[in-house]
């Protein structure tokens, strides 16, 4: 390897990173601020550095060559002469070894050393020091990877028929029985008959993915034992993590993601583009910080040597330079073109949309994503939140974006938790929450919808527990939410009363139904259909073990017919178009038919009134819907989040006949096989804390 042949010309400035066109590699590193900029070349092992090619040209801040005889498989990495002054936001350190923004793939493992850091650690100057050992020996190598373009989905969903499902792909597989023990937990199971099967069953459309961008395993968890489990600490955004790779690599990734195309499931990748995993100004120098601080990074406005950070994880990536905005946008191509992904859940998306630092609708970043031809196509789903002045954005984003409401998370958690004065909010929420999407000419899709995701608690455990158990993270109990709206339903944790387990039965079948009946997109969080709990932790990111992994047997056990009642409600859902409603209910009375296409319904026998909206102290409601659609589309859903069962009128001159009950939260898969019926004046008793559905007959 040493005496490897090849020539070298000065090649292009596009594309971005390390090209092979059959014949060489042209190789291209944006950085504005450099002075020059060292290609090193490694053997085979990634232990020798073989060859140090010093960049000669540079074409609009990017330098570039290209080098015949060069071919895929080759390690490479970049080191980068400039200044070192932290003080004017410059880092450049060219004894660290630095990842290529745009590798398309890493060889080896990342070994914390104190050599990352691009000042002498321990020092009382801090990083106004200079450290000038080379990190190349523990630093993952870059490789060059042949485009191999993967096809699409030929079947994509519309938003009113999707049903998102949440899952990590070595959570989901790493102790399911009937895979086989070498696949488990990486991305050829997410391909595995069962794991599909299991899916289909449930009715979920598309599967959205944790991050599987290459992330890093942070070196405080690593001295406590523990690991990085969610992946929010991104070391590059065009590489598969390693971590879940099998002897195929990245050929695994792209055959289940097809596999799972073949079963009619969409694909969408949960993405961290907010920040990445060098952290603050104290952090390691591992790519893009050695690149070009100065352009890959927001800066203090004030000083220059910190961060302006509005992620809370001491960076936020400068999507206000061009070059770090069509990183993103090249990335996010990458993987619709690379792997045939479906589209894209943005992590704290309201970093992304801060121009440069306030959150603005028509931010570069959303124009951007607005006028791609490829990407304006694909589902966007925006974390509209972060931790930044204003972060809170729940409705702000423009048209062509879906949301996570956490509105309607916390409106449905406080209500069946029984919290006062829940009745008005509760109601926006079942109507998918038309205040904040209608202006911005989104409809019901623009709102997914969710009761529990990877951060809080499992669906289990919020009716198992009032507190956070989040001890073995070693913080001493202190991270994670205190705000979860959850309710233990009588005992802390777990128990063998039978009665505080049958009323977490129907907790969770209740929180289940209100998100299926409601308008909008449903998400499912893994697992929870299995009753999936985490001991009460409910922040386990750092937990890559029994903790976070979906126990197929034991969530099977502890409540066996919850997954039999998601079937039910996934079922209807499926079979009828007024539970998929693309438009809004705007409780209009129809010209035509005379009827509203939404009654809200007081227990009374009464429709609600604005004295019944504003008290406190009720706990029940019911909607009757589908009047815009033939008759077999009506539905009535009665709700009763009190303590006390109650007698349910219906109105007098309720417009419907007769209604027969099809769905239950008492009973363990829902199903009602002696449905009872009820008609106008007629009263049904409803039982504490439950939801019943019935069908127009």
């Amino acid at each position: 390897m040493g005496d490897m042949a090849f020539s070298m010309e000065d090649g292009s400035p596009a594309p971005l990173g390390a090209v092979w066109d059959g014949g060489g590699v042209n190789f291209a590193l944006f950085s504005a601020n450099a002075a020059a900029v060292d290609l090193c070349l490694f053997d085979s092992t990634g232990r020798k550095e073989i060859r140090r090619i010093r960049l000669k040209r540079r074409t609009n801040f990017v330098w570039h060559c290209y080098l015949a005889g060069v071919f895929p498989g080759q390690l490479y990495g970049y080191r980068v002469h400039g200044q070192y002054d932290p003080g004017a936001g410059h880092r450049f350190n060219p004894n660290k070894l630095l990842i290529d923004p745009y590798a398309r793939a890493l060889f080896g493992r990342l070994r914390w050393h104190d050599a990352f850091f691009g000042y002498r650690v321990g020092s009382h100057r801090a990083d106004l020091t200079f450290d000038r050992r080379d990190s190349a020996p523990m630093m993952p190598k870059c490789v060059v990877e042949a485009s191999v373009p993967a096809p699409r989905n030929a079947n994509p969903r519309p938003w009113s028929d999707t049903l998102i499902y949440e899952a990590h792909v070595r959570g989901l597989t790493r102790l399911h029985p009937d895979v086989p023990e070498h696949l488990r937990g990486t991305y050829a199971a997410l391909a595995h008959p069962a794991v599909i099967e299991h899916l289909l069953k449930l009715g979920v459309t598309t599967v959205e993915l944790m991050p599987i961008h290459a992330f890093v395993d942070d070196r405080f968890l690593l001295e406590k034992g523990l690991r990085n489990y969610w992946g929010y600490s991104t070391l590059n955004f065009f590489t598969p993590e390693p971590r879940y790779m099998g002897p195929g690599g990245a050929f695994e990734l792209k055959a289940a993601i097809k596999a799972l195309h073949a079963a009619g499931l969409e694909v969408i990748l949960d993405v961290v583009y907010n920040h990445t995993a060098e952290g603050n100004g104290m952090g390691p120098t591992l790519s893009f910080r050695g690149v070009d601080n100065a352009s890959y990074y927001k800066l203090s406005p004030e000083n220059p040597r910190f961060n302006w950070d509005s992620t809370g994880t001491g960076n936020s990536l400068n999507l206000h330079h061009p070059r770090v905005l069509q990183l993103v946008l090249d990335s996010l191509r990458h993987w619709v073109i690379e792997y045939g992904v479906d589209g894209f859940r943005f992590d704290l998306a309201t970093s992304l949309a801060r121009d440069p630092h306030d959150f603005d609708q028509r931010a570069g970043f959303l124009q951007a994503i607005a006028q791609d031809p490829l990407l304006s196509g694909v589902k966007l789903i925006a974390e509209p939140w972060d931790v930044g002045a204003n972060g809170y954005q729940v409705g702000g984003f423009p048209a062509g974006w879906s949301e996570w409401n956490g509105r309607f998370r916390d409106t449905v958690r406080a209500f069946w938790r029984g919290d006062p004065g829940q009745l008005a909010e509760f109601g926006k929420a079942l109507s998918g929450s038309r205040e904040l999407y209608q202006l911005s000419g989104r409809g019901p899709s623009a709102s997914v919808q969710f009761i529990c995701s990877h951060d809080g608690f499992t669906l289990n455990d919020l009716v198992s527990y009032n507190d956070r158990h989040n001890e073995q993270n070693g913080e001493d109990g202190r991270d994670g939410d205190q705000h979860n709206l959850s309710w233990n339903c009588g005992e802390e944790g777990a128990t063998e009363n039978a009665d505080v387990l049958a009323l977490r039965a129907r907790q969770k079948r209740n929180l289940l139904a209100t998100l299926m009946l409601s308008v909008g997109t449903p998400m499912l969080q893994m697992g929870d259909e299995l009753s999936r709990t985490q001991g009460g932790n409910n922040n386990a990111y750092c937990q890559d073990n029994e903790i976070s992994w979906v126990d197929w047997a034991a969530g099977r056990s502890a409540d066996p017919d919850l997954a039999g009642f998601i079937r039910s409600l996934t079922s209807l859902r499926r079979r009828y178009d007024v539970l998929r409603r693309r438009d809004f209910l705007q409780g209009e009375t129809d010209s035509v038919t005379g009827l509203k296409d939404i009654y809200w319904l007081a227990p009374e026998g009464r429709e609600m009134t604005p004295e019944d909206w504003n008290d406190e102290l009720r706990r029940a409601i019911g909607l009757q819907i589908g009047n815009d659609g033939d008759g077999g589309q009506r539905f009535l859903a009665l709700m009763n989040a009190a303590p006390d069962d109650i007698d349910f009128r219906l109105p007098d001159n309720f417009p419907c006949t007769r209604w027969m009950q099809a769905l239950d939260t008492n009973l363990p898969e829902g199903l009602v096989r002696e449905p009872i019926t009820i008609g106008p004046g007629e009263a049904v008793r409803l039982r504490s804390r439950s939801v019943v559905l019935f069908q127009h007959g």
